[in-house]
């Protein structure tokens, strides 16, 4: 799409800059040659000392005249003492010549065997000084001037302060509400704004304003800058954007000066779209110590208060951080709308992959539907991303449709990287490993209320895993029970309890196991009141939850200590139920292991069919198969 950066000069019709700007430029340029020439000049002369003649005359007849050189108007002589220092050191002197007989002067010197020399003066030295200095002139005033252009529209150094927003002029952003799936309430909140650009008369009738601003929340790759775009090609207007950054610059109220040329900008060719980016960059809440970043605020919220609506000038800004926004941002009259741009349900991750595969040529195997339930908590970007990874596998194996098998290889590279080929694992180790993700996928298979399990492997992943088991859930849930915390903790531990159990030791396979355990005790503790020792209070707080989202402590020593303890103990007891459980199975354990090891990945149907081996008589099969081989 084309981008059609601002020319600093689209107030003056035939593109000529003012003439003032010439006129500063040739003063600019007079004053360097002429500094130029005067610390020339001054330099050439400390180089000299100068005298009068009659110390000249009385230097020479005290015969101290080591060299002499004539001029046509001085003479420039250097005295014994001073040729008998170094050259770096030496200091010459120089006095005025009077008129005479340069000749006899220097036959006399000859005769006193003192070195004279006669500078040799060109016929043309007067026509090189001209062109000397004409063409110093052209140089510096050509440098000066293309400096000039670049940096300015309107003097000097106003480039500085020159927006550096990117415009996307009427229907350019090439982006509709079609390109944009999975955020369907999102679309419905931005439909009003632009129905208000298309038919303004119909809300100014009534008395009704245009929102001034609406603010786009959510976390990194959900589509809010995308969602942006698709508002302004919607609306099919111009449309302005700018990351928050991009106010900010090393000097002092530029970043205000950058606010203020934007809106003028935007008023010019209203009605348009204003997008800032990230905005958290230049909106974050004001405190005692003033910044350069507080006069690019204040300059942000007064030209919000100062702009009409009624001329179809709309502000959208996107942040994933809302929390640190300074509260003047966010009041009615300014960011009149909050929208929450979240992470896309079952259907949306449906309607996204359908999206990003309408130009990816698909295989008749596959099926979208699977891709979407397995990516839960996946944003637009992700699952672009994973289309197009698939793609690439395709291509790198020679094929030209993409298959079911490429989405899942490259969902599960996204999860655990690509498997490392060159890694070997000694027996002992494999044996551990496939014990250790058994007893995972055992305890799931085993427990009532835990997702169930879609793969295993124990091959090693460029992520640092030695093997993993994908759980693939039945459907889509936005609550969970306590019932179902629990056996998730199980199922976490259960990779340490089977080495344990089996090779009467520990190894480091489990510590992302036990860190993904600990935060769930830790939260179920200190955020979900799932504790009978605490009971309902809530003893952390979460920041930034379109971020990390992580849980912080807000609660005092003694409680913290008391949180430690009650986390501990769900640990332990999970644990031992993981360990009771497995040793109630052990042969269980010991014959999916084998499988697993002969096979080195197994399906959640195989895993299955071994527990299930009493009502479905396949699993016995798959016994006597791994007996025989």
């Amino acid at each position: 799409m084309d981008q059609n950066r601002n020319n600093p000069n689209q107030n003056d019709p035939k593109g000529k800059r003012p003439k003032a700007n010439i006129w500063i430029t040739l003063i600019i340029t007079v004053a360097i040659i002429l500094i130029i020439s005067f610390v020339y000049n001054a330099f050439v002369d400390s180089q000299y000392t100068e005298t009068t003649y009659s110390e000249f005359m009385d230097t020479w007849q005290n015969g101290q005249l080591h060299e002499v050189e004539l001029h046509y108007d001085r003479v420039y002589y250097l005295t014994k003492e001073e040729a008998a220092k170094p050259a770096g050191q030496q200091k010459a002197c120089f006095t005025g010549l009077p008129n005479g007989d340069i000749l006899a002067l220097a036959e006399k010197l000859d005769a006193e065997n003192i070195k004279v020399n006669q500078a040799i003066v060109e016929d043309n030295s007067g026509i090189i000084m001209i062109l000397y200095y004409v063409f110093g002139f052209a140089m510096i005033f050509f440098v000066m001037s293309r400096l000039s252009k670049r940096m300015s529209g309107d003097g000097m150094m106003g480039g500085l302060g020159k927006s550096k927003a990117k415009v996307y002029m009427e229907k350019q952003t090439g982006v509709t509400f079609k390109d944009v799936a999975g955020q369907d309430e999102a679309k419905e909140s931005l439909q009003e704004i632009i129905d208000f650009l298309h038919n303004p008369q119909k809300y100014t009738e009534i008395g009704a304003k245009l929102p001034k601003g609406a603010l786009l929340v959510g976390s990194p790759g959900t589509g809010k800058t995308l969602l942006a775009k698709a508002v302004a090609g919607e609306a099919g207007v111009p449309f302005f954007s700018m990351s928050g950054s991009d106010f900010e610059e090393m000097f002092v109220g530029l970043g205000a000066s950058r606010v203020r040329d934007l809106f003028q900008q935007a008023a010019k060719v209203a009605p348009c779209i204003v997008f800032i980016d990230e905005i958290d960059a230049v909106g974050h809440t004001r405190d005692a110590r003033f910044s350069t970043n507080d006069q690019t605020l204040n300059q942000l919220l007064g030209e919000i208060d100062g702009f009409d609506s009624s001329k179809g000038i709309v502000i959208l800004a996107a942040t994933n951080r809302p929390e640190i926004l300074d509260k003047a941002l966010l009041r009615p009259g300014r960011f009149d709308r909050r929208i929450t741009v979240d992470r896309p349900n079952l259907q949306g991750r449906l309607d996204t992959l359908k999206v990003h595969t309408r130009k990816i040529k698909l295989a008749e195997d596959v099926d979208l539907q699977k891709i979407a339930q397995a990516t839960a908590g996946a944003v637009g970007a992700d699952l672009a991303n994973l289309v197009n990874e698939a793609a690439l596998r395709a291509v790198r194996q020679g094929r030209k449709l993409v298959t079911q098998e490429d989405l899942l290889v490259s969902f599960e590279t996204v999860i655990a990287g690509a498997e490392k080929k060159n890694t070997v694992l000694t027996d002992t180790e494999k044996r551990m490993v496939a014990y250790h993700e058994v007893g995972h996928a055992l305890i799931s298979a085993l427990e009532k209320h835990a997702a169930p399990v879609t793969k295993i492997t124990i091959v090693p992943h460029t992520e640092g895993a030695l093997g993993y088991t994908l759980y693939l859930p039945e459907e889509e849930k936005f609550l969970s029970t306590k019932d179902e915390l629990l056996a998730k903790l199980r199922s976490l531990l259960g990779g340490r309890a089977a080495e344990s159990m089996v090779f009467g030791t520990v190894t480091t396979g489990a510590s992302n196991d036990i860190q993904q355990a600990t935060g769930l005790a830790r939260n179920m503790v200190a955020l979900y009141g799932m504790s009978d020792e605490l009971g309902l209070m809530a003893t952390a707080t979460v920041r930034s939850q379109y971020l990390e989202g992580e849980a912080h402590l807000d609660c005092s020593q003694e409680t913290a200590a008391k949180v430690d303890a009650v986390v501990q103990k769900l640990l332990d007891e999970a644990y031992a139920a993981a360990k009771q459980l497995l040793t109630e199975n052990r042969s269980l354990l010991d014959e999916i292991s084998e499988y697993l090891l002969l096979k080195e990945t197994i399906t959640g149907d195989d895993l299955m069919r071994f527990v299930n081996a009493e009502k479905n008589p396949p699993a016995e099969e798959i016994t006597e198969e791994v007996s025989e081989e």
